[in-house]
């Protein structure tokens, strides 16, 4: 007697335990369920992209070029023109303090054997170039196209003049040919003193039309 009640206790504590992990469906199928809520996995935290850190270390980098005047708020420099003006007030503040006095060199003559913002190669090759009496050759083109364009717009004029005087159709024509002839060699010069002229020096080159414009603005 002992025996099946003990047999009865332990399949009813064995049944209640699987009825706890088993739900019997309305079609009669079997259905099991977690046992604990706890086994859910935890979300990862997601990492960071390789674009977004090097846009991160690109603007850290961009914010230390900016003044302290204007670090922490990159978004409000709109152009070099924020920039610009608090250099302008540093100096302003320089100058009211004094501390562009009793500078080293304060009335002596500037040193201007070298240049120290220019590439050494080429300072070096500068000053050969000026002890031997010789100049770049940007600076003899220069020369010339000034001397070259001085001198096609004064046949310009003469040509022009002599025109309206006699009104010879034929000798002008004739005239304006050789004119656009010098013209392009002048232009041909300008492109190259363009291509080999330190950066800002750039020279515009010289057009017809608005060369015959300006005689008629003359007249």
């Amino acid at each position: 007697m002992a025996t099946r009640l003990a047999r009865r206790t332990i399949a009813s504590s064995s049944l209640f335990r699987r009825s706890t992990a088993i739900t019997v469906g309305h079609g009669g199928s079997e259905s099991r369920r977690p046992l604990s809520s706890s086994s859910s996995k935890s979300e990862k935290p997601e990492k960071k992209k390789p674009l977004d850190r090097l846009s991160t270390i690109i603007d850290a980098v961009n914010e230390r070029k900016l003044p302290p005047e204007l670090r922490g708020q990159r978004n409000t420099v709109r152009s070099e023109t924020d920039i610009i003006n608090v250099v302008e007030q540093r100096i302003w503040h320089s100058m009211e303090e004094g501390q562009f006095e009793n500078l080293p060199g304060k009335g002596k003559p500037l040193d201007l054997s070298c240049n120290p913002h220019a590439d050494p190669a080429d300072d070096t090759l500068h000053r050969i170039l000026s002890k031997n009496g010789c100049a770049p050759r940007w600076v003899e083109l220069n020369k010339e196209i000034r001397s070259q364009a001085s001198e096609w717009r004064k046949a310009l004029k003469k040509a022009w003049e002599k025109r309206n005087g006699d009104g010879d159709q034929e000798k002008w024509v004739e005239t304006c040919e050789a004119l656009k002839v010098q013209l392009k060699q002048i232009n041909n010069k300008v492109l190259e003193y363009n291509l080999t002229v330190p950066f800002g020096r750039q020279m515009f080159g010289i057009k017809w039309e608005k060369e015959l414009d300006r005689m008629e603005l003359k007249e």
